[in-house]
């Protein structure tokens, strides 16, 4: 059924709608008569009838390019049509051996090899069967690559598809003089718009009228509006286009036009072009009924529920059938970020849904969905006690000095203005609406309305996903920076605006309406705690919306110890003794729920919460999630996951070198597979910070023969290759990280191997070795006992790895003092070797 869609796998992967529009095809790039299509409004696609119903033949031959033949292509490329010059779109056929290229539109014909009778040209023009660079003198601006028509007598060229127009046209709304084909850029004294639909003309081809200073764009040649039209839900009469400059008030949605409308003479009734298809009954993303178009709004005094302006009332426009005085102008409620497209005029309207998100037992205790297996009972904040242990699993805040809802069973709590977030609701932000998404799994997702990371509750529709704090926001939003006006979400061709919060330019803001206030906040302050708490000080510290006049002395925050702006917003503690930066006191993880195990990309990660003083870089995360701050919100440290040591690396043509560079490991575990991957975890620092590796070798090794040797301040590994070749990198399949690096004092070129000592860094045999190159490797004559990872049987203890002592020592510097096998020194390094699980992995 086309109204389900139409499948053309050719051009698009979405389902197709039937279409009717006067743009260039994305098919072949040329404007049809017949404008019937097809249209993807996911990929902004739009495919002509016939090309669609074509049955394209993978491959074929072509007059153009007579030596091979052509094979069907399938490709976002950014390449020309080599006959006509056209930029391709996704579908074309091409020969690779000759870098040759032909649209749909050029395939499907075969353009003669002489044209005699060109009208602007006197002599005969031949088409070049070779590509050659030309410049096209229609001046169309095309490439200039390709196959043209070629005046051997005057040295013109042009493109094939630049001798299908005609050079004039008597066109019926410009009957006095015939339009001339133009290429280029419009004449000056000319506005650049169709006179008929007021769009720019694309500058390669239009055609005008210079006595008349009449332009008219491709589509409105080929396809001009009627002359007459009748609509009896735009008008009760019949409708006449008037195609001149005239200055009018559209009657439908009270705008001004300045061309060519539909007229009614007898009702003295002006309406756009546009205006006439408007849509009878739809949903808008502002309110929660439907709402209906009527021609005329009679006599309201009310503003756009969009963009907050008086409505005039003698015009048409929409209004709310079940809210008596709600209205919103003709294209205010049609604009692109409001409407979603869908017209409801005879789609039964939905059942009203419960939305209410829990029920009421008593009047302190509820059951929310979120939370059905136990009671919620509510706890009255007195404005004075700061719940700081208690986190709301929906905004992942502390619970503060408010209301909020407790259980009693476990360890869940929900603001109590969380908890009232109703499971459904439209928001300015989206035109669909929103369903209330608990995040069972905790993943963590970025705000497309503040663009915060969270873990809590969202407000979600397909990939839109927005947190609880700012799903909540309603219009009119009163914020206590502000208090005499409220903020609305007004879009606006240039949303781009100031916050008066935290001075950056952010697209999506709320705006005070009144006069020439123009005060603006974004998402991000518009939701930031009024109230936190941190460890600089013992009591709450409260949001402070700067100071109006400046202030006589400096202003220091006392986190990061530097000045401070004081009419920029701070926090601030109960005796306004200090001014702390907000970013200082909130940091970089204010979404994310302490003491949950968050899930990011597939991975799992620990979220901990910082109670020292300072907090170490967490170098797993990308730097644009979390800078190397030394704040969190409420004590929060960044998602906690595992730390990648340094590793250093060198080979020969037999084995691999590798150096895992971490003092003091324990809990240390090592697995090499025979396909070359290698991973490694441990334990290490006074935190007992987690460090992991996975990396997948270059090639496969022998992990009977590999060996590996547990240090003081290293772990150090000989691997031995299945096949001996040089590999000249670690990693297989892609660059290295940044984590991994070549060891320079290990390293031996390929025609270095011969030579004395060369390589000779078996654990068995490094005898002869420079050993003031690794820094303390005296007393390494045990370790050919040490026995390979394989196996490992002995892994209790390493057994047979006696005498490795020194080991540990490779990244000393050169004047430590070395041990000597057997002496005292060398028995008690050997004492510190750690024992390692090593798990051999059969496959």
């Amino acid at each position: 059924m086309e109204s389900e869609g139409v499948s053309l796998p050719l051009f698009d992967e979405h389902p197709m709608m039937p279409w009717n529009d006067l743009r260039k095809g994305d098919c072949c790039g040329r404007y049809e008569s017949q404008s019937d299509g097809y249209y993807c409004k996911l990929c902004v696609f739009f495919v002509h009838k016939k090309c669609g119903n074509d049955d394209l033949s993978e491959y074929i031959d072509h007059p153009s390019h007579p030596d091979h033949t052509l094979e069907l292509r399938h490709e976002s490329r950014y390449n020309y049509c080599d006959l006509c010059g056209w930029k391709i779109a996704k579908l074309f056929y091409r020969c690779d051996m000759c870098d040759f290229d032909l649209d749909l539109h050029c395939a499907k014909r075969q353009p003669p090899n002489v044209i005699d009778n060109f009208e602007t040209h006197p002599h005969k023009l031949i088409l070049l069967k070779n590509r050659t660079m030309f410049d096209c003198s229609a001046e169309c601006g095309k490439a200039r690559v390709g196959l043209p028509y070629k005046c051997d007598e005057c040295d013109v060229s042009f493109h094939v598809d630049c001798l299908n127009y005609s050079p004039e046209v008597n066109h019926p709304y410009h009957s006095l003089h015939p339009l001339k084909l133009l290429t280029g850029p419009p004449p000056d004294y000319s506005d650049g718009k169709c006179r008929l639909c007021g769009r720019k003309v694309d500058k390669e081809l239009f055609y005008h009228c210079s006595s008349c200073n009449f332009t008219l764009d491709m589509p409105c040649v080929l396809h001009p509006p009627p002359q007459v039209a009748v609509d009896l839900k735009a008008h009760d009469h019949q409708l006449t286009l008037l195609p001149r400059l005239l200055s009018f008030t559209c009657n439908a949605c009270g705008l001004k036009g300045d061309r060519s409308p539909y007229m009614c003479v007898q009702c003295d009734f002006m309406i756009h072009q546009d205006c006439i298809g408007l849509p009878r009954v739809i949903n808008i993303n502002r309110h929660d009924h439907r709402v209906s178009r009527t021609l005329l709004l009679g006599v309201v005094d009310s503003v756009c529920g969009v963009c907050r302006k008086k409505v005039d009332w003698t015009c048409g426009g929409f209004s709310c059938k079940r809210c008596p005085g709600y209205v919103v102008h003709s294209k205010c409620a049609t604009r692109g970020d409001v409407w979603n497209g869908k017209e409801l005029e005879g789609v039964p309207e939905e059942e009203e849904e419960d939305t209410k998100p829990y029920v009421e037992i008593d009047e302190n205790t509820i059951q929310h969905f979120s939370h059905k297996v136990h009671y919620l009972r509510r706890i009255h904040g007195n404005g004075v006690l700061y719940e700081e242990n208690k986190r709301c699993s929906a905004c992942t805040h502390p619970v503060g000095l408010h209301s909020f809802y407790t259980c009693v069973d476990c360890d869940f709590s929900l603001h109590q203005k969380c908890a009232e977030c109703p499971k459904r609701k439209r928001h300015v932000l989206h035109n669909e609406r929103l369903t209330l998404d608990t995040n069972k799994d905790l993943e963590v997702f970025r705000c497309d309305a503040c663009y915060r990371r969270s873990n809590g509750f969202m407000y979600k529709d397909g990939d839109k996903m927005i947190d609880v704090l700012c799903g909540s926001i309603s219009e009119p939003f009163v914020h206590p920076s502000h208090p005499h006006h409220p903020l609305y979400y007004i879009p606006t061709e240039n949303d781009d605006k100031i916050c008066n919060g935290c001075n950056r330019r952010e697209p999506h803001v709320l705006r005070c309406i009144e006069g020439d206030c123009g005060f603006v906040l974004c998402f991000e302050c518009a939701t930031e705690p009024k109230v936190v708490k941190h460890r600089v000080d013992d009591h709450p510290l409260s949001l402070c919306y700067g100071e109006e006049e400046e202030a006589s002395g400096k202003y220091w925050c006392d986190i990061c110890e530097k000045e401070t702006d004081s009419k920029e917003w701070f926090y601030t503690c109960k005796d306004q003794r200090a001014s702390l930066h907000r970013k200082c006191v909130l940091g970089d993880s204010t979404g994310l729920m302490p003491r949950t195990v968050a899930k990011l990309n597939g991975e799992s990660f620990e979220v901990v919460l910082n109670n020292s003083v300072t907090r170490p870089f967490c170098k797993g995360w990308s730097p644009s999630l979390f800078s190397n701050k030394g704040s969190s919100f409420s004590k929060l440290h960044p998602l906690k996951m595992s730390r990648h040591p340094e590793v250093k690396w060198a080979e020969t043509t037999d084995k691999i070198f590798l150096t895992v560079v971490l003092a003091d490991s324990k809990e240390t575990k090592v697995n090499l597979d025979p396909e070359g991957a290698f991973d490694f975890s441990a334990e290490a620092g006074p935190e007992n910070h987690v460090y992991e590796l996975k990396l997948e070798l270059h090639g496969k090794v022998n992990v009977e023969e590999s060996k590996i040797n547990i240090g003081v301040r290293s772990i150090f590994c000989i691997i031995e290759k299945a096949e001996p070749e040089r590999w000249n990198k670690l990693i297989g399949g892609g660059k290295a990280p940044h984590y991994v690096k070549i060891d320079c004092d290990k390293w031996v070129d390929e025609d270095d191997e011969g030579s004395a000592g060369a390589g000779d860094m078996d654990m068995g045999g490094m005898g002869g070795m420079d050993f003031s190159n690794f820094g303390g490797m005296g007393g390494m004559e045990g370790l050919g006992g040490m026995g390979g990872l394989g196996g490992m049987a002995e892994v209790e203890g390493l057994g047979g790895m006696g005498g490795m002592g020194g080991m540990e020592e490779f990244e000393d510097s050169d004047d430590e003092e070395f041990a000597k096998p057997g002496d005292k020194k060398d028995e008690a390094v050997k004492e510190e070797a750690k024992p390692v699980d090593v798990v051999k992995e059969d496959k």
